[in-house]
């Protein structure tokens, strides 16, 4: 028979080790506690490829280069993550105000080619306080879609229902392309991503 007193003893010997180690990573890793992470990938994010907008016009991504780009990933029939991860991206744009379009793009590209036309894309815009100057929504050949998450080591996996499996992750580009941070989009503050745009621009 296990002596209750050790049990109990052992519980809070384990409690005091587990807030001692939280407290140490909160101190030591704010940034990622927040869902703000360095790069890890050196890839160039933006290549020679043209992808067609909300608006049915062609959009190479190669000539978003030249000032910060925030990008994510959603497809507008999903009904559980990609609304909270828009509108994310909503209330980071309500913080850049006129710096966006002017000193950031917003891109976000659809896990869904096989479904989601300009005109869907357009719709889901607009439904989700997304229109903006300066937010473009992608879609293109599915094939095209593949290579452009394969540059950020991503990938989309449809299950049997045709919902899409797929990460919550957004990246914030510099002007040449390549990755500056990495975001943990659902819990990453809005404050947090404009600081790091601020920074990417030089302006502090």
């Amino acid at each position: 028979m296990v002596d209750i007193r050790v049990t109990r003893h052992y519980g809070r010997l384990l409690g005091i080790v587990t807030l001692a180690a939280l407290l140490t990573l909160s101190a030591c890793g704010d940034r990622e506690a927040r869902g703000d992470y360095p790069a890890a990938n050196g890839n160039n994010c933006l290549p020679d490829a043209s992808l067609i907008d909300q608006h049915g016009s062609a959009v190479s991504l190669a000539s978003l280069k030249g000032k910060p780009v925030l990008v994510d990933f959603i497809y507008t029939s999903c009904t559980s993550t990609c609304p909270m991860l828009t509108a994310k991206m909503a209330a980071i744009a309500h913080e850049l105000g006129p710096a966006l379009g002017a000193d950031v793009t917003i891109v976000s590209i659809t896990l869904d080619p096989e479904h989601d036309s300009p005109a869907e894309l357009a719709k889901y815009a607009k439904d989700h306080d997304a229109t903006g100057s300066g937010w473009i929504f992608l879609t293109g050949p599915p094939a095209q879609i593949d290579q452009v998450l394969a540059l950020f080591n991503l990938r989309r996996v449809r299950e049997s229902d045709g919902s899409i499996t797929h990460s919550v992750a957004a990246f914030l580009l510099g002007p040449d392309g390549r990755q500056i941070r990495q975001y943990d989009a659902l819990d990453v503050s809005p404050e947090a991503v404009v600081a790091d745009v601020v920074r990417a621009r030089g302006k502090v």
